[in-house]
């Protein structure tokens, strides 16, 4: 069994951490301590003395410079980063947008700061799946082939503007955790028109 830290270590347990976000679940794992109200007021301590930032409620930063990605997943959990966020990055889209996308079991915008977040709704058993996504530090994130066939399956007709960048055999592979034919369908198309403007260049 951990040994529990004694008074002075609690806020260095956290700030060495290599998360930059913590819930009161995180805290209480690390500091070995099992009463829920212990953790939360020592958080709030922390936080009143400037020791920690609260950025969004139940959620704890080590300063104002934590990770939008590892806050954002860690809103609502399940979730991964996805859709335009990645498209843009990958070069599939070429419009910038400011919100970060979020794949999660909700629809909801909300803004931290300056920061805008947008959570898209998914089917359990695709949230569920991690064909086609990444764990980086602290978050999870789609691959371009998962970010694209996660667009295709929330909106009916969408534009994209470079599918030469996709990996078509990846596509192709992560296609069936959807279990859905319209999406097979709308793939295909994609898939087609992509080969046709390769044959036209």
């Amino acid at each position: 069994m951990d040994k529990t830290p004694t008074k002075g270590e609690y806020l260095g347990i956290l700030l060495r951490s290599h998360q930059t976000i913590f819930s009161t679940k995180d805290a209480a794992l690390l500091w070995n301590e099992n009463s829920n109200s212990v953790v939360t007021n020592r958080l709030k301590k922390y936080v009143k003395s400037g020791k920690l930032f609260r950025p969004y409620r139940g959620l704890y930063a080590k300063d104002q410079k934590f990770n939008y990605f590892e806050l954002a997943t860690r809103i609502y959990t399940p979730s991964y980063i996805s859709f335009e966020t990645v498209l843009t990055r990958e070069g599939v889209n070429f419009q910038y947008y400011g919100n970060i996308f979020v794949a999660s079991y909700v629809n909801r915008e909300i803004n931290i700061g300056e920061q805008k977040v947008s959570f898209v709704r998914m089917k359990d058993y695709v949230l569920s799946n991690t064909t086609g996504i990444e764990h980086k530090d602290g978050y999870a994130i789609a691959t371009p082939e998962r970010a694209f066939l996660d667009r295709v399956y929330v909106s009916k007709d969408y534009h994209f503007d470079n599918l030469a960048n996709l990996n078509w055999d990846k596509v192709f592979e992560i296609l069936p955790i959807y279990h859905n034919k319209r999406i097979e369908k709308k793939v295909k198309e994609y898939f087609k028109n992509h080969q046709d403007n390769q044959v036209n260049k």
